[in-house]
Parts: structure tokens; sequence; C-alpha cells
């Protein structure tokens, strides 16, 4: 069905789902019903609360508009259902004018918003609206929190792109064997997150243990990864195990590796060809078997042909490379990620925050990400801290992720031009910013996908719909 035209400023969204609207006035019900279906929704009606029910039943209801007042099954007790049945369900509840005091009390029992009559068609369609879109980011939301849900009990990573499933497949295939494995990415791409993953498919008994070798003292490297003995140096007190001991029959993350001094690159090549460490001070060695993953976000390549990194090492460390993308690369991972995210910070900070604004999301999809999952990870963790409502809005986000790309394209239009111009303009104009890419264009413009889909095969009859227009006449009877 093509999209209805906007009229009198209210820009309508034919997608969304069902709109179930329950009146036991007849005549208010079926203009109701028809001023609905003009903006394109698909539109159910039922006589009664009892018929309601049933339909409620059947069918997954994006908006219940119900009257309140109503013989047997009134408003209330269906909202209350609605709650308690299908929470991604909105509520928009109509009353008398004069009873407002029972609308307000509906809202404090979850209704999304009240209409009061006699009712105008401009305030049914703006409601309406604002209750489709808010059914869909509860849907879409549902959805991402069930992907998140699989992911979870199967432990699989966050994500659904093709180069993070890619990576995920190569490290399922190799994790049951002993091969050492190099994680290659950016800092913040989630490395240590990839080895944690790999140790558990793994199944090996021992413990994971991770270290980084950028942080520790070069002069306390040697001792930090294979021990000493009591007396190896000044302040050795007591025999301690170095990782390698702490990671036996286990994995060890030596992160950032390429920052290890060369002496000790010639030292970690003969612990992994030999397969025994030995420690500071000690006079024999001893046998480990230590599953190692090294990570770095250097060229390790690059550092051979400068003469810093140890070819024999790299080969070594090297049997198996993963990649891990930086996330401005796997922009369709940015939902299920913040919504990770925003559950674990919720939690943690006792907030009933459960959901993400479409206008903060596109935001959150068109950002750069230079610090990749971290940064995410920090701009969630803040809007949770600091949101007023259980939605995040994008004046939640940091500004650095909240405002315009400077460097974006900027459209300007002469005063006088028509608004299907300028909006032909600026579909145009996204589609190449996002090279094409439709999702994240409707994304960008604050619209659906199949919104967008419609504005550009469909204009021409969205032209001829606006240019017939209607006056704001009133919809339906005034009583109830």
């Amino acid at each position: 069905m093509a999209e209805a035209a906007p009229r009198d400023g209210v820009a309508a969204t034919s997608g969304g789902g069902l709109v179930l609207v329950v009146d036991d006035d007849a005549s208010n019900l079926v203009s109701v019903q028809k001023t609905l279906q003009r903006e394109g929704w698909h539109v159910e009606t039922a006589p009664d609360g009892r018929a309601a029910l049933q339909v409620l039943r059947q069918r997954r209801v994006a908006v219940l508009v119900t009257d309140l007042m109503m013989a047997g099954i009134d408003g209330m007790e269906l909202l209350r259902t609605v709650r308690r049945s299908s929470p991604s369900t909105q509520v928009v509840v109509m009353t008398a004018y004069g009873t407002v005091e029972a609308a307000v009390a509906a809202m404090k029992e979850g209704a999304y918003d009240f209409l009061t009559k006699p009712l105008r068609r401009a305030e049914v369609v703006r409601a309406l609206a604002r209750a489709l879109d808010r059914a869909a980011l509860q849907q879409e939301n549902d959805a991402l929190r069930a992907e998140l849900e699989r992911a979870g009990r199967s432990r699989a990573i966050v994500g659904h792109s093709p180069t993070i499933r890619q990576a995920v497949e190569l490290l399922e295939q190799v994790a049951p064997a002993r091969t050492t494995v190099l994680l290659h990415g950016e800092s913040g791409t989630g490395k240590e997150v990839f080895a944690r993953a790999l140790h558990r498919l793994s199944r090996r008994p021992g413990a994971f243990v991770a270290v980084n070798c950028a942080a520790i003292p070069e002069a306390l490297i040697e001792s930090e990864l294979f021990g000493h003995e009591r007396g190896a140096f000044t302040g050795a007190v007591a025999r301690t195990d170095g990782c390698f001991q702490r990671a036996d029959g286990g994995t060890l993350l030596l992160d950032e590796v390429g920052e290890l001094p060369m002496a000790m690159q010639a030292k970690l090549l003969r612990v992994l060809q030999e397969c025994e460490v030995q420690r500071v001070g000690a006079a024999a060695a001893q046998s480990i078997d230590v599953r190692v993953v090294a990570a770095t976000n250097r060229d390790l390549e690059a550092e051979v042909a400068a003469g810093r990194f140890r070819p024999d090492l790299f080969y070594r460390l090297h049997v198996i490379g993963i990649d891990l993308p930086p996330l401005r690369a796997r922009p369709e991972d940015v939902p299920a990620l913040a919504l990770h995210f925003l559950q674990r910070y919720a939690a943690q900070n006792q907030k009933t925050v459960g959901a993400i604004a479409a206008d903060a999301m596109a935001a959150l999809q068109s950002h750069a990400w230079p610090g990749n999952v971290r940064e995410l990870e920090n701009a969630i963790e803040r809007a949770v801290v600091l949101a007023r409502s259980d939605v995040i809005g994008v004046h939640d986000l940091p500004d650095r992720i909240a405002r315009r790309d400077v460097t974006s394209p900027v459209l300007q239009f002469a005063v006088g031009t028509p608004l299907e111009e300028m909006e032909r303009s600026a579909i145009a104009a996204t589609l190449e910013l996002t090279a094409g890419d439709k999702r994240r264009a409707a994304l960008l413009l604050g619209i659906g996908v199949r919104t967008l889909y419609r504005r550009l095969g469909e204009r021409d009859a969205s032209e001829s719909d606006r240019a017939s227009g209607e006056p704001d006449e009133p919809v339906g009877a005034t009583g109830g």
C-alpha cells in the first residue's frame, strides 16, 4: 500500500504493524478506523473489550487504541492485560473531555499516550505516528535482545556482519587445536574478548591468563613471564610462578606482543619451541602445556622488515592469524553491541533504561569510532548513567557522537524550494554518503527502511496525494 502524504505537518509512516481500535461507540469506532486507514496503516477494530482480548490473543498488535469507559471489560483492564502479556504493544487511550484524571491514571499504568474527545484528526495521527515509532523501536530492541540471549547461550561473540562472522568461524575451527594464534586489530577491537572465547571453546582445563607486554617494565618481563626463584634478585623473597606456569593446561594471552624487547623475543621463541620454561635463578627448566594466543595492533610484518621483531618468532606466532575488523567497517553490528552494553550498565547502575531511540541509534551507526568497541562501550555507559528516561536519546550521547560530522556534505536550498525537491535531494545525498546502503541511509534520515523504499519507488503517487490535501476535520463522536 502506498504511503499517505503528510498533512498539517504530520509525517505519517505506514509501517509498524497492526493497529487495534476498541470502542463501544460504533460511529466513533468507524470514524477513527477510516482516519487511520487513510494514513496507510493496517487497522482492525473491536466493539468491546472482550472482542479486543480475542484479537490480542491471536494477533501481534503494535498499537492498541482503546476507549476508557466501556461496559464489561473497560480500557483500564485492557491496558493492564496488554502490559502483562505484550509489553512491546503501545497503548493509546481515548477519554471524554473532563475526565482527564482517568487518562493520567492510565498513563501511570503504562499507557503511552491519551486523546481527549472530541478527537481531532491531526492529533490522532500524531499520537499514532509516535506510538507506532515507539512500538517499532521496542520490537527492534526485543529482537536485538533475543539475539544477545542466543549469543549468551552459545557463548558467541556479539555481531553478525560478514567480517566478524568470518573471524568467529575461523576461531571456532582452530579452537580445539593447541596451535598458536595471532590476533591482529586496532586498539579496542576486542582482541582479549576473542582470546577468552578461544579459550572457552578449546575446553582446556587450565586457567586463562592475560598479560599486557607493554605494561611491564623491561627489567621485570622475564620474571613476570617465567617466574623466579627465591633470592634470584633483590626483592625476590619467595619462589614465584610466572604467567606460563599459571596458565599451565590453559591459555596464555600475550597482549601487545609487538612491544617485547628483542632479548625477550629470543627467550619466548625457545619456550614456544621447547614447551618448557625456566624460572629466573633456577637450575633446570620445567615442562608446560600452554596454548599461546598473541595479540597486537602493530603490523608485525613491517616490524620484521624494520628489524624490530624477530622473523622466526613472527612465523612461530602467526601459525593461525585472525584479523579483527575495526568497528567503522561493520556498522551493522553497532545496534547489537550497543544493546549488549546497555543491558550490562543498566543492571550495574540499577537503571530502568531498556531501549535506544532511532535518532540516537542513527548517530551511533554514523560515527567513525576511532576507539572501536571500547569507545562504544564507554559512550553507552555514559548514556545509561545520564539518561533521564527509559530510552536513550541522542542528547544522552557524547557531543562528538551526537553532533553531525562537520565534514559531511551540506545541502543548501533557496527559499521557496518545493518540499518534494528538498526531500529528493536529501535522500539522494544520504544514499551517496552511505555508498547506496539504504538501511544506513534510512537511519540517518530518521525513517524506516520500508518508508525509504516507498519514497524512492512511489514518489509520483505520494505527490498526487499531497496535491489533494484535506482540512483538519473532527474525528468520531464526542462522548465516552
